[in-house]
């Protein structure tokens, strides 16, 4: 089926070729592969740009949905109930090893184990463009950046005095979006103001194997308001503020197969930075900060108990980060310099409660626990630099980055990418680049399994391949990559018999796999096709009263992620003011990791959609977007329900 699959793309296709339009793939430029503006053809990194126009055409999705048409990117619980905790992962990665960025500064949350950042903070009305940036590159972005980073760059300020726009959506699960922005210019100043409203009544999370029908529905309600200001004292220097307030309620099951009627989430995330920009003659100045705040409560009374031994959870964590850096990029005839530095600061802070049956005496008993700030505090600080060489159609960059942790103390990265751009428009490219991953506060100071010696997580990518160019119409991108990570991280049982653990750096995991991608883009037609292949293993060693043995296993551990994957995604405009698009995606089978046990093989499945929109005049638009028009049922996160058939429909509007 995948044969077919990509067979077809590439013969629907190949009738398009002798259309014509003013769009040139090679001159598309991006920000993420240097940090600043950069043509695709001038940079061998594997870059995939979702712009305003797809995102448009995908106005009924989620940013987890969107991003989960991109080849090798899989966001688990994407097309679950509202409210679900998505992990992102880039050709196989492990949760927390890709990094998100939001206009260009990384963005995390310290209370969680992986340290990953919640996508259900972000609307897609909000976001301008996204680019997914695959590969090792912690010598640009630091920590975390092992799989790839993936930058999502939030809406401007448009030029004139003011601009009002206003989008409702309304659809199945009793789902009502509403967003309404201001924005404009008004002498050296910009400003932007915008408020988004989700509600939705959802269904049961849990999967009913019993077919009892007695499972609630789990509902969610999420409120964002962004604001952003900058100024412009003259035309070379630019000061920007920006403040964001995300929260988000949502009622969630006990767990994989079990309903639970009175368990709710409150997650509220605060952002706000500053920013400077100074041009010069052959160079930039930029200087960031920001202060990103998130509180997660998770609450469990007693007037439901799908576990007769659990009363009661009352949980609060709470991480902060403080982020700051400058950079300092040099143009000087064909080469170009950057350098750099970046301060982090994360604490965390946690506490929980409970109340549970004790074993002996049958009668309540409580207990809780805590990780205060003043203990799970950690800092770490980078000085980085980059060179790109440009010459007769050849591109190097070469790069490294010392970090120092107050914990475990230094690591460096590096990375080496080099491409040429041949005259029939090919792109020839390689990339050989380190990576690390800093071991998060609950791996190093949890008071039961907590590790203070434990090493960051190193990994090596090469990654090679080809970019060719038709007609400056159509794209085909075809990527190897292979990626090894030493020191992983694991959660290792050191006593059977009280099942005692601690996490140890044990493991060595390895990635491999092909990427087969295809863009087209003219006056009538968008398509994007993708096909991945990824192969996964992990060599662990055993241990024992803390310390590891010589002895190794080696086994297979693609969990969650299939060995085969493919997306289309196409758009046509059948009218000036018509447009039609669909959405197939094809998944392998999986398998789910199940703690102490065997891992659960999960079927395949293959799901299409179908969208239209009527552009009615430059100020009014209307869209219908229905989803899994097979009314597929499957399971992307083991025991837990995906969306059956759907639809949303709406409209838009510009003042």
């Amino acid at each position: 089926m995948k044969k077919n699959f990509v067979l077809a793309a590439i013969i629907f296709s190949s009738q398009l070729f002798a259309q014509t339009d003013s769009t040139n793939v090679l001159d598309e430029v991006v920000i993420s592969a240097n940090k600043y503006p950069k043509k695709q053809s001038q940079t061998g990194k594997v870059i995939t740009v979702i712009n305003q126009q797809v995102i448009q055409q995908m106005g009924g999705r989620t940013i987890s949905e969107v991003l989960n048409t991109v080849a090798g990117t899989n966001i688990n619980g994407a097309n679950n109930n509202l409210g679900t905790n998505q992990g992102v992962s880039i050709r196989g990665s492990s949760f927390g090893n890709v990094l998100i960025l939001i206009d260009g500064i990384p963005v995390n949350d310290p209370s969680l184990i992986s340290n990953y950042f919640d996508l259900n903070f972000i609307n897609l009305d909000q976001v301008e463009r996204i680019e997914v940036l695959k590969g090792g590159q912690s010598t640009l972005y630091g920590s975390d950046a092992v799989a790839g980073v993936i930058n999502i760059i939030t809406k401007n300020p448009g030029t004139k005095r003011v601009n009002i726009n206003v989008s409702v959506m309304g659809g199945s699960y009793g789902t009502w979006r509403t967003t309404a922005a201001v924005d404009g210019k008004f002498k050296k100043i910009n400003y932007l103001v915008s408020h988004s409203q989700v509600h939705a009544d959802g269904f049961s999370s849990a999967y009913d194997s019993t077919a009892t029908k007695d499972f609630d529905k789990d509902g969610y309600d999420q409120q964002i308001i962004r604001a952003e200001f900058s100024f412009k004292p003259t035309e070379k220097l630019q000061l920007k503020w920006l403040g964001n307030y995300s929260t988000y309620d949502a009622a969630i099951d006990a767990s994989a197969f079990r309903d639970e009627k009175d368990y709710t989430i409150n997650n509220q995330n605060v952002q706000t930075g500053f920013g400077l920009t100074w041009q010069q003659q052959k160079g930039q100045l930029q200087a960031n900060y920001l202060f990103n705040r998130v509180k997660r409560n998770y609450l469990n009374d007693s007037m439901f108990r799908s576990d007769p031994d659990f009363y009661y959870l009352d949980d609060h964590y709470t991480g902060i980060t403080h982020f700051a850096e400058v950079y300092q990029r040099f143009s000087v005839n064909k080469m170009e310099w950057l350098i750099g530095a970046d301060l982090r600061n994360n604490k965390s802070d946690q506490h929980s409660f409970y109340v549970y049956k004790d074993f002996f005496t049958g009668q309540p008993a409580s207990g809780e626990s805590s990780l205060a700030d003043s203990i799970a505090n950690s800092w770490q600080i980078s000085p980085y630099t980059s060179f790109v060489y440009s010459h007769n159609k050849w591109n190097i960059e070469l790069g490294g980055r010392w970090n120092y942790h107050n914990e475990y103390g230094n690591n460096f990265t590096y990375t080496l990418n080099p491409s040429l751009l041949l005259p029939n428009k090919t792109k020839i490219f390689a990339n050989l680049s380190s990576a690390f991953k800093t071991p998060t506060h609950y791996q190093l100071f949890d008071a039961y399994s907590g590790n203070p010696l434990l090493q960051p997580e190193k990994s090596i990518t090469l990654e090679g391949g080809l970019d060719v160019y038709l007609n400056e119409l159509v794209h085909f991108r075809t990527t190897y990559f292979n990626r090894k990570i030493n020191n992983v991280i694991h959660y290792i049982i050191i006593d059977p018999s009280t099942y005692m653990a601690k996490y140890m750096n044990v493991n060595r995991q390895h990635n491999r796999g092909l990427e087969f991608e295809m863009f087209l883009k003219n006056d009538e037609w968008n398509l994007n096709a993708n096909y991945t292949f990824t192969k996964a293993s992990i060599r662990t060693s055993y241990a024992e009263n803390g310390n590891a043995l010589g002895n190794e296993t080696s086994y297979k551990n693609l969990y969650r992620v299939p060995v085969h994957a493919a997306n289309l995604f196409a758009s046509y405009k059948i009218h000036s003011k018509v447009t039609v698009s669909t959405l197939l995606k094809w998944m392998d089978h999986r398998y789910e990791p199940i703690y102490l046990s065997e891992p659960v093989k999960l079927d395949a499945y293959f799901t299409a959609d179908l969208s239209a929109s009527y552009q009615a005049n430059k100020k009014f638009k209307f869209f219908i977007d229905l989803k899994n028009i097979t009314n597929t049922t499957y399971f992307d996160v083991y025991g837990y329900n995906n969306r059956r058939f759907n639809f949303n429909a709406g409209c838009s509007f510009k003042l």
